[in-house]
């Protein structure tokens, strides 16, 4: 065994009130600089994840791309317009889309899946699901348009979705009431209700 004293070194550079030790080694660790002990920056959010299976989006069009197809559509739109006044004289013009149209296209649809109308010959069905999704889209037009919309074209739109909504109420609980009772036959709409915009 050897007879060599041991020693213990001190090696902290601070003391226990928090200050530098005069002996420390000031050369042994640099001090940090302030970009080191910033903290890091926040995380960007991530974009919008496509749908696992969906495609690749393709690139948009250039701007003559978009004047080709939109010059060889509207030529196409006017041939087919003089054909068909052509083939029926008492017709007259096609009546241009406008907003109303679109709001009025998604408004038929939905009372068709609520099954207060159907196609000639065809029997009334609820497609409550079909139903929800059209609600949704006449919500998400209004979400998308709002503040660029005249008064005539906002006011069409929130008494389409008020009309349409309090009417999918009334059908969904029809349906679940006559499913408690097991009624295997359809529900007809109660008399009076259901949306009144178009006749």
């Amino acid at each position: 065994m050897s007879d060599k004293p041991f020693v213990i070194n001190d090696r902290r550079k601070f003391t226990a009130d928090g200050t530098l030790r005069p002996d420390a080694d000031r050369t042994a660790e640099p001090t940090p600089t302030a970009a080191e002990t910033a903290p890091p920056p926040p995380p960007e959010p991530a974009p919008e994840a496509a749908a696992p299976d969906a495609p690749p989006m393709p690139p948009p069009p250039t701007a003559e791309e978009k004047e080709q197809s939109s010059t060889a559509y509207n030529a196409l739109v006017d041939h087919l317009d003089t054909a068909v006044r052509a083939a029926d004289p008492s017709r007259g013009p096609i009546p241009p889309v406008n907003f109303s149209t679109i709001v009025h296209s998604v408004y038929m649809n939905a009372v068709v899946q609520l099954g207060l109308a159907a196609p000639e010959g065809q029997r009334p069905r609820a497609d409550i699901l079909g139903a929800r999704q059209s609600i949704d889209m006449l919500d998400v037009l209004a979400e998308k348009t709002k503040g660029n919309l005249t008064e005539d074209e906002s006011k069409l739109l929130e008494t389409v979705l008020f009309e349409l909504r309090l009417t999918f109420i009334e059908v969904t609980q029809a349906i679940g009431r006559a499913a408690q009772q097991q009624d295997p036959g359809s529900v007809p709409p109660t008399p009076g209700a259901g949306p009144s915009i178009i006749r």
